[in-house]
């Protein structure tokens, strides 16, 4: 693809970090908060998956600007039982109220074995498998949810009336392979759609229906309609669970309460998060789990391939293979999301 080259760049991750934080500061953010929605973000760069790292500059950015995000959230943290917490956001950038209630869950699951923070007020928090890598990191299996903005018509109904929540696990693994699995509700995201839009190619009518509700396998009438999601009907009751657990329970915004960003972006979100954490220490020692979790990826890893070149993976490996080799060989980043990070930079130095 011609000038492709031209518009991407590449640059050390502590470069990246660095200059992430001051655009985030450049934004109002307090340089520990800064340091923290920076963090997740690189995390995400760094397992392949740009679109949910610092490319969100873009939409986080815009919505700080027009105060739609709180720049100095305050957030705050109840516990309402020994291993359940309670976390209000206080409309603070994603990422940021999302690490706070990683942190409590954490903190309530090493005193009780497992613990749980349900959190409000919060905004579009980043991808899950950062949290799902933090929580393996210190020893934590997870199960880690949140609600999204409504692109998903009930099954059957030709209205969107759900969002396509996000639900990810994690479970730490042998020498730093941990599994994690972190997965949409929907067939697929719809930035593929978009970019079968622009390739002029159709899309497979499991994907999407049209704004009535109908198989399509136009992209445009797609985009203009819904998203289908996994396993039909049943994928219908697990993005249901996943808004019962995220929005209602929490006391933030569920199903159509939840505003679009896009159309309101001045307005809180008050989308809400879930964090269930067991900690793996009180069940054997970390020997114990390692050597399980070797033999359990040896035996998925045994298994045949059934097409050459094409081995059988567990989740999380392409993630932590993508993170070894850029932390090795640098970053690589649209250069537009480059110069968006500058241009919020440079309003710390003025």
């Amino acid at each position: 693809m011609h000038g492709h080259t031209d518009s991407r760049a590449t640059l050390p991750e502590a470069a990246l970090r660095d200059l992430g934080s001051q655009a985030f500061q450049g934004l109002g953010l307090t340089p520990a908060d800064a340091d923290e929605v920076v963090n997740l973000l690189v995390t995400a760069d760094l397992f392949g998956l740009s679109t949910h790292g610092m490319s969100r500059i873009e939409s986080y950015g815009e919505r700080l600007e027009v105060a739609g995000i709180a720049a100095r959230p305050a957030i705050k943290i109840e516990r309402v039982a020994s291993a359940l917490v309670k976390v209000d956001g206080g409309n603070g950038v994603g990422p940021l109220v999302g690490m706070k209630g990683l942190k409590a869950a954490m903190e309530v699951a090493g005193e009780c074995g497992i613990g749980m923070a349900l959190v409000r007020g919060s905004n579009h928090f980043g991808p899950i498998s950062p949290y799902c890598h933090i929580a393996a990191e210190a020893g934590f299996a997870s199960m880690i949810g949140s609600n999204a903005t409504t692109t998903i018509a009930p099954w059957g109904g030709s209205d969107a009336r759900l969002g396509n929540s996000p639900l990810g696990f994690g479970v730490p693994g042998h020498d730093g392979a941990h599994f994690m699995l972190d997965m949409a509700m929907s067939v697929v995201a719809r930035a593929k759609i978009r970019n079968a839009l622009k390739a002029g190619a159709p899309i497979p009518d499991t994907w999407a229906t049209d704004k009535q509700g109908r198989k399509t396998t136009d992209p445009a009438a797609a985009l203009d309609g819904f998203l289908l999601p996994i396993g039909g009907h049943k994928g219908y009751g697990l993005a249901l669970v996943v808004d019962l657990f995220a929005g209602l329970l929490s006391d933030a915004a569920y199903l159509t309460h939840v505003k679009s960003w896009v159309d309101a972006p001045d307005e809180p979100q008050n989308l809400g998060h879930f964090f269930i954490l067991i900690d793996t220490r009180r069940l054997g020692s970390a020997k114990w789990l390692a050597d399980r979790m070797k033999d359990f990826a040896a035996i998925l890893h045994g298994c045949p391939a059934a097409e050459e070149g094409k081995p059988v993976i567990v989740p999380g490996e392409i993630e932590l293979s993508n993170m070894a080799r850029q932390r090795e060989q640098g970053l690589t980043i649209d250069a537009s999301v480059l110069s968006l990070l500058k241009h919020h930079a440079a309003k710390l130095a003025a």
